[in-house]
Parts: structure tokens; sequence; C-alpha cells
């Protein structure tokens, strides 16, 4: 007897897609739906806004030409739908697709990390056509030139805009780095973060210096006060930057008091120590750093002391010299301390 096997249907071409164009698709359709959403939303909230015949003055006014936006899955093509808003004064502008916006903020910011990374303006093209598609027309060398010129020129706005805002605290650190920052492999990023009254943080200076040095920060420092800084009630930085003495000798910080961070001191009284006895040293370490009083922190360090004084000098004298500097976030808010106590915010 003979078996009649069916026969296998051939593969539809329309499911013959790869993990990527899935993706972008996805992306699409999703891209397509949030911007139907965002119109809906807008004319709902305007529905009842009409003209003296009766006639709405908010509608739907079909679809833009199309535009093709690069993001992190590639290319797509979308027609943003347009909105007709008659209202005098009034235009609808969206927020998830500006007008002209060609790449999402992800792939832009992408582009100087590559280029601070190290990638040659000559290879970006190369290097992201396998996945970004056609998105990457505009990425040629002289392209990324342009865009290098361009990030240079806001970079130098940023750090010559005027501070009207009040500081109370601000963090201090210096932030090694591997991007270009030239060939001097001992420069590092300055960085200073201030926080007002009402807790908002902002990022005031980002600076390029040597080995963190002391005329670095200064120029820094000066910077900030010729730019409309009120010195700070409190500064907080790590007790081996050059900072401090800057903050000393920098006219207009006078009154700033000093708070060395918790972090780096942990971690530079552990280095003295063998690491059999670390753990109960960081144990008390941490009590200081939480403690509920100034007085228990210094019960706690009499402890620490008792302890480990006579066998690791150089461990205690590393928590004892700059114990004044350590405490003095107790002089404020209690509520503030786990901010005051270390430089974490950077």
């Amino acid at each position: 007897m003979t078996t009649v096997l069916p026969m296998r249907p051939a593969p539809r071409k329309d499911f013959e897609l790869s993990l990527d164009e899935i993706a972008r698709e996805g992306a699409r359709r999703l891209l397509v739906q949030a911007l139907n959403l965002e119109v809906e939303d807008y004319i709902n909230r305007h529905v009842e806004e009409v003209d003296e015949n009766g006639r709405r003055l908010v509608v739907r006014n079909g679809v833009g030409r199309t535009r093709s936006i690069t993001m992190g899955s590639g290319a797509v093509d979308v027609q943003a739908p347009r909105v007709d808003d008659r209202r005098e004064g009034e235009k609808f502008f969206s927020s998830i697709l500006p007008p002209y916006l060609r790449k999402s903020p992800k792939v832009e910011s992408l582009l100087p990390i590559l280029y601070l990374k190290g990638l040659s303006t000559g290879d970006f093209k190369s290097a992201l056509a396998e996945f970004l598609g056609e998105g990457t027309m505009g990425l040629s060398p002289s392209s990324i030139v342009k865009l290098k010129k361009i990030w240079e020129d806001e970079f130098e706005l940023w750090s010559k805009r005027p501070i009207n805002k009040k500081y109370v605290y601000m963090w201090v650190d210096g932030v090694n780095v591997q991007i270009r920052l030239g060939e001097d492999k001992k420069t590092c990023l300055l960085v200073i973060i201030g926080v007002t009254e009402d807790g908002e943080k902002d990022l005031l200076a980002v600076h390029p210096g040597y080995r963190e040095s002391s005329d670095s920060w200064l120029v820094v420092l000066r910077s900030l006060i010729d730019r409309g800084l009120s010195a700070p009630m409190l500064a907080i930085g790590d007790g081996a930057l050059g900072f401090w003495a800057a903050l000393r000798t920098c006219e207009g910080f006078e009154k700033t008091e000093e708070q060395r961070c918790w972090v780096h001191k942990i971690a530079n009284v552990l280095d003295k120590m063998p690491k059999r006895v670390q753990p109960d040293a960081k144990n008390l370490l941490h009590e200081m750093m939480k403690a509920p009083t100034e007085a228990d922190a210094l019960k706690a360090r009499h402890s620490f002391e008792k302890l480990f004084g006579d066998k690791y000098p150089k461990a205690t004298a590393c928590l004892v010299k700059s114990w004044t500097e350590l405490t003095t976030f107790f002089h404020y808010p209690a509520a503030h301390w786990t901010s005051l106590r270390t430089t974490n915010p950077i």
C-alpha cells in the first residue's frame, strides 16, 4: 500500500524577517501609535473650543511628509499626524517627535561617546551602518568634524553660563576617564555639583585638570565666582584632592566649611590594614560614619584606636588626622547627613 504524504506548503515570504527587521517594524508601529495617542489627547483637551459657527477649532489634518528617524533599533520611516489648530497664537508641537528631529537623543548621545572612546571620524559610517542602515547617511568624516565643533561650542557656552541660584552645599571630585582628554595621561575631569536650598542638584563645572592639582582647582573655583556663584556653606570631597588648598586660597570661599568623604576615608584606612582584620575595622568605621550624634562617633573612634592603634598606627593616624573635617556634617540638619557624608552624588 502506498502512503501519500502531504506536501509541505512553501514558507510565506512575509515572515522571512530578521530579528532586527522585526525590531525596527515594531519600533515604527509603536512610534506611530504613540504619535496618534498624543494627537488624540491634544484634540480631546480642546474639543469644546468652537468658532462662531460651532465648528471645532482643533482638529486632525492628515499626516506630514515621510520622515526617516534613526533610533537604537535602526532607521524607520514615519508619517507624523498633523493638527489644525485655528486658535489665535496656538500651535501643536509633538513632544515625542519634535519638528526636524532626525535622530533619537540616545543615538545623538552615542556619537560623542564613540568619538571620545577613540573611533576615528572616518570609521563612524562603516561601524554603524550595519545597525542603523540608512541612518548613517549623515555620518561622513566631515559631518563628525562639524558635530565635534558644535559640541565644543556648546560646552564652551555652558561653561560660561551665569550662575543665578543660591547653592548651600557642593560636592567635588576628580574623575578619571578612559577617553580622549589629550596626550597627557595624568589629565582628569574636575567635577563640581551644587545643591540649592530646595534640594535641586545642578552640575556646576566639568573641567580638565592636571592630577587634581590645587592650581587646576583654583581655576575652576575662580571661574565659578566670576560667573556669579555665592559660596556655599559646605564643600564635600576626598581628602587627597588639591581642591582644599585651592578652596582656602580662593577669594569668596572664606566661610565655606569642609567635609571629607567617608567612602574615600574608609578605603584609605582599610588599605593600611591586613585583610584579616578589615571586616571588624570596617564595621567600626561605618559605626562612626552613621552614628546618631558626634559624641557617639567619637566613642566608636576611641574603640577603633584601642583595638588597632598599637598594631596599625598608620591606619589610626589616617583616621584621626582629619577627624574634624570628617564630622562637620553633624553641624547640619540630620535629614541631610546621608548626602553630606560622601561624594556619592558625583
